[in-house]
C-alpha cells in the first residue's frame, strides 16, 4: 500500500505544475510563496531547538495559537515553524506577532520533498493537529527519531471508514505517533482501531483563549452598529450568504434599521458575494473604514481575515455558517466566548460535543429552515436576560485547563528534545 501511496504522490506532483496554475489563477495560492511546496523556504532556520506545529487550515491553527503563545515563552525554544496548506491560513498566523514563529507552506508529500523538507528544518519536536496524516513525512519523522504528536486529534466515521479499507497501512502509519491527544471521545475508539498506541483524552484546544487582545473595530463602525438593529454571519460557506440576504430581506419588513453582518469563510469569494447579495436588491458596503457608510446600508461584509473576533464583540447573535450546507459546521466556542447567541443548521458534525454543551447551556439553537431561522433570530433581538456571563467564566475554566495539561504532556517531549 505504501509503494501505490508514494506512486499516487508522485502523479499529484508530476500534475501539480497545472494544478498551482488553477489555484494561483483563482487567487489560492501566494504568487511569491507557492515554491515552498516544492521546498524553496522562504524564511531561514535559525540555531537551536525548532518546534514544528502543521495544520490543514485556519480552525486547526487558530486552536493552537494559546498553546503557541506559551511556548514563544519558552527561552530554550529558538523557533516556533507552523506549516499548513491554505493561503488564509498564512494570513491567520500573520496577524499574530510572535518573534519565534514563522510560516511555510507545507510541502507535497512524495518522499524526496519530505525528506528534504525535515534536512533543512530539522524538528527537534512535530505536532500534527486535527487528522492531518501525511504518510510519507510521519514515515521520515520516525527515521529521523524525531517525536511525533497527534495534536487534539480528531477521527470522523467518515474518515475511520477510510481508513479501515487499508488497515495494514493504517496501522503502520498511526503506530510512528509516539502520543495522541484526542479532542473528543468518539476518536478514542477510532484512534485505538486505527493502531495507534498512546493515546490521551484531555479536551478539546478549541475551548482555550488566546492572550491577545481585540482589535476593536473603528469608532465610527462601532458607533454605526450600535445604531442598528444587527446580527452577524460568520464563517459563510457558498449559498449560504444568499440564504442569509433572504433572511434580512424577510425581517427588514419589521425592523427597518436591521443590518447584516456578513464574514465569509474565504474572503477571496467577495466579489462573487457582492454579486450574489446585489442581485437581491440589498445595499452592501465593504468593510473599509476609511469610506463613509450609507445609513441604509443593509450588508455589512467583510473582506478581511482576522476580525471575527472584534464583531463578536459589537454583536450579540451570530450564526455560524458550514453548517446549513453539508460541510459539518465552524467553531461555535469563539462566538459563546464573547457572549453571543449562536444560531446554527443541522450539519455540525465537526463540533458534535462543543455543540450540546452549548444547547445544553441554551447558548446554541439548531435551526433548520428559512422559517425557523426568521422566527429565532427574531425572539434574540427581543431576549431581555442573558446568561453569557456565567457561560463565557465556565468556558474559559474548562479551557484554562485544557490549556495546561496539554502543556504539560508536550513539555514531556521538549524536555527530551531540547
Amino acid at each position: 500500500m505504501l509503494i501505490f501511496y508514494r506512486l499516487l504522490a508522485s502523479l499529484i506532483f508530476i500534475l501539480s505544475p497545472i494544478i498551482l496554475i488553477i489555484r494561483l489563477l483563482k487567487k489560492k495560492e501566494d504568487l511569491k510563496r507557492f515554491k515552498e511546496k516544492f521546498c524553496f523556504f522562504s524564511k531561514k532556520k535559525n540555531q537551536g531547538k525548532l518546534i514544528w506545529f502543521h495544520g490543514a487550515s485556519v480552525g486547526e491553527l487558530q486552536s493552537i495559537v494559546p498553546l503557541v503563545e506559551k511556548l514563544n515563552k519558552n527561552k530554550k525554544i529558538k523557533q516556533i515553524l507552523i506549516t499548513s496548506n491554505t493561503l488564509s491560513s498564512s494570513k491567520i498566523i500573520s496577524n499574530f506577532k510572535f518573534n519565534k514563529v514563522i510560516h511555510q507552506f507545507l510541502p507535497i508529500d512524495v518522499n524526496f520533498l519530505s525528506k528534504k523538507f525535515l534536512s533543512y528544518w530539522k524538528p527537534s519536536v512535530a505536532l500534527f493537529i486535527d487528522s492531518e496524516i501525511w504518510p510519507n513525512m510521519l514515515l521520515n519523522l520516525k527515521n529521523n527519531k524525531v517525536p511525533i504528536i497527534l495534536l487534539n486529534g480528531r477521527i470522523t466515521k467518515k474518515t475511520f471508514r477510510r481508513w479501515l479499507m487499508f488497515s495494514g497501512f493504517a496501522k503502520t502509519i498511526f503506530n510512528k505517533f509516539n502520543l495522541c491527544l484526542s479532542s473528543n471521545n468518539e476518536s478514542i475508539k477510532y484512534l485505538q482501531k486505527l493502531g495507534a498506541k498512546k493515546i490521551k483524552y484531555i479536551g478539546n484546544l478549541k475551548y482555550t483563549q488566546s492572550e491577545r487582545e481585540i482589535d476593536d473595530v473603528e469608532k465610527g463602525i462601532k458607533n454605526f452598529i450600535k445604531s442598528k438593529k444587527v446580527w452577524c454571519a460568520s464563517s459563510t460557506h457558498f449559498n449560504e450568504e444568499k440564504f442569509c440576504g433572504l433572511i434580512h430581506k424577510k425581517l427588514k419588513k419589521k425592523y427597518k434599521d436591521l443590518l447584516t453582518i456578513i464574514i465569509p469563510r474565504h474572503i477571496n469569494r467577495v466579489e462573487s458575494i457582492k454579486k450574489e447579495l446585489a442581485n437581491l436588491s440589498l445595499k452592501i458596503h465593504l468593510d473599509e473604514p476609511s469610506s463613509l457608510i450609507d445609513p441604509s446600508t443593509d450588508i455589512y461584509l467583510v473582506n478581511s481575515y482576522g476580525k471575527t473576533k472584534s464583531f463578536y464583540n459589537n454583536c450579540k447573535n451570530v450564526f455560524l455558517g458550514g453548517s446549513i450546507i453539508n460541510r459539518g459546521g465552524q467553531n461555535p466556542l469563539e462566538a459563546a466566548r464573547f457572549g453571543c447567541n449562536i444560531l446554527h443548521g443541522e450539519n455540525i458534525t465537526n463540533f458534535n460535543e462543543i455543540y450540546e454543551f452549548l444547547n445544553k447551556n441554551k447558548i446554541s439553537h439548531l435551526v433548520k429552515t428559512k422559517i425557523e431561522f426568521e422566527k429565532k433570530l427574531d425572539a434574540l433581538f427581543n431576549q431581555k436576560k442573558s446568561s453569557s456571563k456565567a457561560i463565557r467564566y465556565k468556558i474559559n475554566n474548562i479551557g484554562e485547563k485544557i490549556l495546561r495539561d496539554t502543556h504539560k504532556e508536550i513539555n514531556f517531549f521538549l524536555k527530551n528534545a531540547i
